[in-house]
């Protein structure tokens, strides 16, 4: 056998024993796996051996890179479905997920024309915006990207950087929503994406563009949601669609 033969077999090895670990729970989801010196000498081989037998458990989004974070072991899988309207934290508490978020960014600027029609506003009216950071379990996961309509900017404006839940603090103001329409599609990462999810420019990610309402039909938000590829995946199931944590 071929130097590169024992490597690649080695590899395969390696992947199955961590991956058996992790589903016994020898690494939790959420926590950190040794490091690849650490590893190296644990199973008496290379970094580079250990660096491909991670890389596969990453291909089967067990496990993700973070920058400068080590190998972080991904949680089980999670639905939620999309015939009843549920918040980004209430799904993900609901899964035994920590939910977090962080508004990195807030902007008042021009309607452009889809906005003001949608809105049913002029075009050019000033219009709330804000850019802000989902996380599971500490991990980045999540872009949010909203505009929101006049009437409840100024619940929006009071809204602190570190707020648990839109929909939960619209709610406490009266507002109440009650519904969401999706459209899902691919995206490649931009810088700003790039340096808040700790992936590189370009790389594939799952948009989710949204019209949020309340019951009585009033529109309330337009957003578009990045998800960072392998944290979350969209299953259509007898006509609904479910979003899965991996």
């Amino acid at each position: 056998m071929t130097e590169g033969a024992r490597d690649s077999s080695r590899t395969a090895q390696i992947s199955s024993d961590l991956r058996r670990r992790i589903a016994e729970g020898g690494f939790a989801a959420g926590t950190r796996l040794p490091s690849e010196a650490a590893l190296s000498a644990e199973y008496g081989t290379t970094r580079s051996v250990i660096r491909g037998a991670l890389a596969r458990l990453a291909r089967l989004s067990l496990v993700v890179s973070r920058p400068r974070g080590g190998w972080i072991v991904q949680a089980a899988h999670q639905t939620q479905g999309f015939d009843r309207m549920q918040s980004f934290t209430e799904w993900a508490s609901e899964g035994g997920r920590v939910p977090g978020g962080s508004i990195t960014s807030r902007t008042v600027g021009p309607a452009d024309a889809r906005e003001a029609q949608l809105f049913r506003i002029r075009l050019g009216e000033p219009l709330h915006r804000f850019v802000r950071l989902r996380t599971l379990d500490d991990l980045p996961v999540m872009i949010e990207r909203s505009v929101w309509a006049p009437w409840v900017s100024d619940v929006v404006a009071l809204l602190p950087d570190d707020v648990r839940s839109t929909t939960a603090a619209l709610a406490d103001a009266g507002i109440r929503v009650a519904s969401t329409n999706h459209r899902i599609e691919a995206a490649a990462a931009t810088t700003e994406d790039s340096a808040l999810l700790g992936v590189r420019r370009s790389s594939p990610l799952l948009q989710v563009g949204r019209t949020t309402t309340t019951r009585e039909g009033r529109l309330v938000e337009i957003g578009v949601d990045r998800y960072r590829a392998g944290a979350i995946a969209f299953e259509i199931e007898a006509g609904q669609t479910v979003r899965t944590a991996l």
